[in-house]
């Protein structure tokens, strides 16, 4: 791929059918396609020249289905601002994003209760303790097999895969962390000692999704931190070394070690085991 357009190579091996590309060609070519009318126009011919069959049966399809798109009335533009919005989410995802910020709520108020009650035991952050797991929750919405109905057809489009992940991760912490940072501002809890753990836990559950599932990896990182952490830290009401400005570092590098997985499986994604 150049900077502008597909090669030669790229596009008459596309119209072969894509078995000599790898795998990102493919991805990449496809997506650039969707806004290249040049390239297009030099795929239309390739097919015309390596595969003869193929541009027949376009013409015999497209012969039936061009004089239905000229009565086909044009897509309200509402619900041309929802097919962008799905982009970033899907519709199953906006009751997660809302209980997110809701057990967000609660910690937050149960914090500051427990602060101007002065009972002792404000030691332990709740907004702190549940920051970890709370975008994972939403992540896992995001990329569920069994919530997203049109999860074979996500799965397929020319951007599936890990450009299509990511967004919808961004748009789960384009909410959840603004709640944080509230939260956080409130009870007086660094930005640092929620965000790097916040961070660090979303790429560990998109880097162990690649392997056995977002859904499956989501589930299983909230259950490991709920019985290592959570449980041992309202216990003994005393915050737990891993929510400590000491262990800040540990961290940033499983953020970084998170971020280097998903880079290194990036084509994981676009099979939909990653669904599960």
């Amino acid at each position: 791929m150049s900077v502008e357009h597909a090669s030669m190579r790229i596009i008459e091996g596309y119209a072969r059918g894509g078995t000599d590309l790898a795998a990102d060609e493919v991805w990449a070519v496809e997506s650039h396609l969707e806004t290249c009318r040049v390239c297009r126009d030099r795929l239309s011919a390739a097919v015309g020249a390596e595969a003869p069959a193929v541009a027949s049966m376009v013409d015999t399809v497209w012969s039936g289905l061009e004089p239905r798109l000229a009565v086909t009335a044009t897509m309200p533009r509402g619900r041309r601002r929802s097919a962008r919005l799905s982009r970033w989410m899907t519709p199953t995802m906006v009751p997660w994003l809302a209980m997110v910020v809701g057990v967000t709520l609660l910690a937050l108020l149960l914090d500051l209760a427990d602060t101007g009650s002065g009972s002792g035991s404000g030691e332990v952050s709740l907004v702190l303790l549940f920051a970890p797991v709370l975008p994972v929750l939403g992540v896992a919405a995001s990329w569920s097999r069994g919530l997203d109905p049109a999860y074979e057809l996500t799965a397929s489009v020319p951007r599936a895969g890990l450009y299509l992940v990511l967004r919808r991760t961004a748009s789960v912490l384009g909410v959840v962390v603004p709640a944080l940072l509230v939260g956080g501002w409130l009870t007086g809890v660094m930005v640092a000692q929620w965000l790097l753990p916040c961070l660090a836990f979303t790429a560990t559950t998109l880097a162990l999704g690649g392997v056995v599932g977002v859904t499956r990896a989501a589930v299983a990182l909230a259950a490991v931190w709920a019985a290592v952490v959570v449980a041992p830290t309202l216990a003994t009401s005393r915050t737990t070394f891993a929510l400590q400005r000491d262990g800040l570092p540990a961290w940033g590098l499983i953020l970084a070690l998170g971020i280097g997985v998903v880079i290194a499986r990036r084509d994981a994604y676009s099979v939909l085991g990653a669904h599960r």
